[in-house]
């Protein structure tokens, strides 16, 4: 069951790796009317990804596993797409919220294994990302409307 707690989280590891990136490339290409708003939230959710992998990442090393560190082992383990040349601010909102949504359900899984193992450590930080990230995805849907 731990085995199974460690690839869950090098998964989610995965996940935000390109979950960043995709991040990235919003932040530099976005273009149009929301163009300001848009530059600065995207830096502050890639900012925010760059804490959540760091500390993904040691979670899987306190409880004894070896986090994911290449882009192949990224690219194979992620269920998110890597997206390239979006420049239409609705198209990056409504990946984000894909990408986000497909996060918060790997980590509602997590959480559930994790309090199985009473693993309370990494429920705790979990939870704390599912609840922040609901939020996000709640502003974003808003956004969109």
């Amino acid at each position: 069951m731990k085995n199974e707690l460690i690839k869950s989280l090098n998964r989610l590891l995965s996940d935000y790796q390109i979950y960043y990136q995709n991040l990235r490339g919003f932040h530099w290409n976005i273009q149009g009317r929301d163009f300001f708003e848009l530059h600065v939230k995207f830096e502050e959710l890639y900012n925010d990804a760059t804490i959540k992998i760091d500390e993904v990442a040691e979670r899987i090393l306190t409880i004894g596993g070896i986090p994911l560190h290449t882009f192949e082992d990224y690219t194979q383990n992620s269920k998110i797409e890597a997206v390239k040349n979006v420049h239409n601010g609705e198209k990056a909102v409504t990946t984000i919220i894909d990408n986000l949504s497909s996060i918060v359900e790997v980590e509602r899984n997590i959480k559930n294994t994790a309090e199985e193992l009473n693993d309370s450590g990494s429920a705790d930080m979990i939870s704390a990302f599912i609840e922040e990230q609901e939020k996000t995805l709640w502003m974003f849907k808003a956004w969109l409307k």
